[in-house]
């Protein structure tokens, strides 16, 4: 049994909890969490924090998916193809997360996402109402390729900012509300931890006892986010979107720079 102190512990259970709530609104909770077990397991290589933050957040993630299901509608069979896909891609991203250089990926995500952030300051309506239109099969293949495949492989590479990109790539390509895009993402998302988690676990790094644990925080937070989500609509969803994309840059130019 692992053995940590009473205070670490309570500081994992509370970044789990508010991971929960982050991630059912928009993603980007391992933001918060990633951090969070690298602090409380200095003792432990870092794919140790990777893996058990993906035994923790698939849970919550998923509790978040079926509580959108039931109260906002879900193209199920859209959702779980792009989640079928991003389930291999995270697989395969997780198995090369120690084969690439994190610091020339960094800097290329950090523009990514101010561009990404730029773009909804200056478009106001963005993803706030259902335009009515209807995704071309183009529009459809490139969101397959990026939200399913890209987003899936860079879950498992990464992470933070995840659901993040889901959204956004739903939003642009398939014409979603920010709210039935959060609720897609949330289904998609728990197959990039799934697959994710699948490899690290073919790996030994995951601490399955403090996960579990964690796991409780990680559902009650995500449980609070998606009420909070679904009775407020696409407009906090989208204040939210912004503010996590301004701490993930955040986050990204300090490991970059003085981490």
């Amino acid at each position: 049994m692992l053995e940590l102190s009473l205070p670490v512990l309570l500081m994992l259970f509370l970044a789990a909890a508010l991971a929960g709530w982050v991630d059912a609104v928009v993603g980007g909770g391992g933001l918060l969490l990633v951090p969070a077990l690298l602090l409380g397991l200095p003792q432990h290589a870092p794919a140790y924090a990777l893996g058990t933050n993906k035994a923790t957040a698939i849970a919550g993630t998923s509790f978040a998916a079926v509580t959108y299901a039931r109260r906002h509608p879900v193209d199920v069979r859209l959702a779980l193809r792009f989640g079928v896909l991003a389930c291999v891609s995270s697989a395969v991203g997780a198995s090369f997360a120690t084969a690439v250089s994190k610091e020339v990926l960094q800097p290329l995500i950090m523009v990514l996402l101010l561009a990404v952030a730029l773009f909804v300051v200056l478009r106001p309506s963005f993803g706030t109402q259902d335009s009515g239109r209807v995704a071309s099969r183009r529009r459809g293949a490139l969101a397959l390729l990026v939200a399913g495949a890209g987003v899936g492989f860079y879950d498992g590479l990464l992470g933070p900012g995840t659901g993040t990109f889901l959204i956004i790539a739903f939003v642009g390509l398939l014409h979603m509300t920010m709210l039935s895009a959060s609720a897609t993402a949330k289904v998609v998302n728990v197959g990039t931890n799934l697959g994710a988690l699948v490899a690290f676990s073919f790996h030994g790094t995951v601490l399955w006892q403090l996960a579990a644990a964690m796991a409780v925080f990680n559902i009650a937070g995500s449980w609070v986010g998606a009420h909070m989500a679904l009775r407020r609509g696409s407009g906090f969803v989208r204040v939210v979107l912004l503010v996590v994309v301004a701490a993930l840059v955040s986050r990204l130019a300090y490991d970059q720079w003085w981490g």
